[in-house]
C-alpha cells in the first residue's frame, strides 16, 4: 500500500478538491489585492495630477516661489539627459558582465557576481547618492548632471546584470552548439545568435533599469542638485523631475503641491508610454 495508492483512494478525493478550491481562492485574492493596490496608486496620481497638465506646464520654466504658473520643461529635459548618459555608462558594463558569467562560465565567479548584483539592488538609493557625491562631486568641487548620471548608473548596473543573465540563460544551448559546429567563433556566436535571440528580454530589462533610475530623487540631492533655469551642460547642476517633485511636495505652497502631483503623473506617463511603445515595436518585429 504505497502513498500513491493512498492518494488515489476515493475517500481522499473530496478533501483534495477542497484544498484545491481554497488554494485557487487564495491566489485570486492575492492577485486582486496586488492589482487593486496598483490601480489605487495609479488612480490617485491621475486624479490629483491630470487636471494640472497643460501645454504651458510642459514647455515653460518654473516660476519663483510664491508665484502661480510655470512648468517643468527644464526638469524634463534634464532627466532625459541624465538618464541617457547613465544608460550609456551602465548598459555596456551590465551587458558585458552578464555575457562573461553566462558565456564563459565559472561556477564560483558566476555565483559571486550574481550574488553581488542582487545585494547591490537592495542598497538604498540615498547611499548610492552619497557614494557618487564622495566619488564625483567632491573631487570636482561642484554639483553636476554628470554626477547624477553616475549615481543612476550604479542603480542600473545590477538590474541589467540580473535581467541580462536571465535572458541569456533562456537561449537554448542547441543554438550555440549549432553555430559553433559550423565553425563560427564564439564571439560571433554571441553577437549573431545569443544577443538577437534574447533581444526582447534584454530590452525589457533595460527598460526596467531605466524606469527604476528615472524615479529616484535621493541620489539627485547629492549630485545634480537641481537648477531653476535651462541648462544642457552636464558639468553644472541640472534640474530633474524627481528632484523637482521632492522640492514641490515639501514646499509651503498649494500651487507647488499641485505641480508635484502633475509632475508625478508626467513621470508615470513617460515610463508607461516608453514601455508600451517598446513592446509594440518588438511584437511587430517578431511577426516579420
Amino acid at each position: 500500500m504505497s502513498a500513491m495508492n493512498l492518494a488515489a483512494t476515493p475517500s481522499n478525493y473530496p478533501f483534495r478538491k477542497i484544498v484545491q478550491r481554497f488554494a485557487w481562492i487564495g491566489m485570486v485574492l492575492c492577485t486582486s489585492v496586488t492589482v487593486s493596490l496598483l490601480f489605487m496608486i495609479l488612480g490617485y496620481v491621475v486624479y490629483n495630477g491630470a487636471t494640472a497638465i497643460d501645454w504651458s506646464f510642459l514647455t515653460e520654466l518654473p516660476l519663483p516661489p510664491g508665484e502661480s504658473g510655470g512648468g517643468i520643461a527644464n526638469a524634463l529635459v534634464g532627466s532625459i539627459l541624465v538618464v541617457i548618459v547613465a544608460t550609456l555608462m551602465a548598459l555596456p558594463i551590465g551587458l558585458g558582465a552578464a555575457i562573461f558569467i553566462n558565456e564563459f562560465p565559472s561556477a564560483r565567479l558566476g555565483r559571486t557576481v550574481r550574488f553581488m548584483a542582487e545585494v547591490l539592488t537592495g542598497v538604498p538609493s540615498i547611499v548610492v547618492g552619497l557614494f557618487a557625491y564622495d566619488m564625483v562631486v567632491q573631487p570636482f568641487g561642484a554639483f553636476s548632471g554628470f554626477s547624477g548620471s553616475v549615481a543612476y548608473a550604479f542603480i542600473m548596473v545590477p538590474i541589467l546584470v540580473i535581467t541580462s543573465h536571465e535572458a541569456f540563460r533562456l537561449v537554448p544551448t542547441s543554438l550555440r552548439e549549432a553555430s559553433l559546429a559550423l565553425g563560427v567563433p564564439k564571439w560571433r556566436t554571441i553577437l549573431w545568435v545569443v544577443l538577437p535571440v534574447s533581444k526582447t528580454a534584454l530590452l525589457t530589462g533595460a527598460i526596467l533599469a531605466v524606469s527604476r533610475a528615472l524615479g529616484e530623487a535621493a541620489p539627485m540631492l547629492f549630485t545634480a542638485f537641481g537648477n531653476p533655469f535651462w541648462n544642457l551642460n552636464l558639468s553644472k547642476p541640472i534640474a530633474t523631475v524627481p528632484m523637482l517633485i521632492y522640492t514641490y511636495a515639501t514646499g509651503p505652497y498649494d500651487d507647488w503641491h499641485q505641480k508635484a502631483w502633475a509632475a508625478s503623473f508626467v513621470l508615470m506617463a513617460v515610463v508607461l508610454f516608453t514601455s508600451v511603445l517598446t513592446r509594440t515595436f518588438l511584437r511587430g518585429k517578431s511577426h516579420e
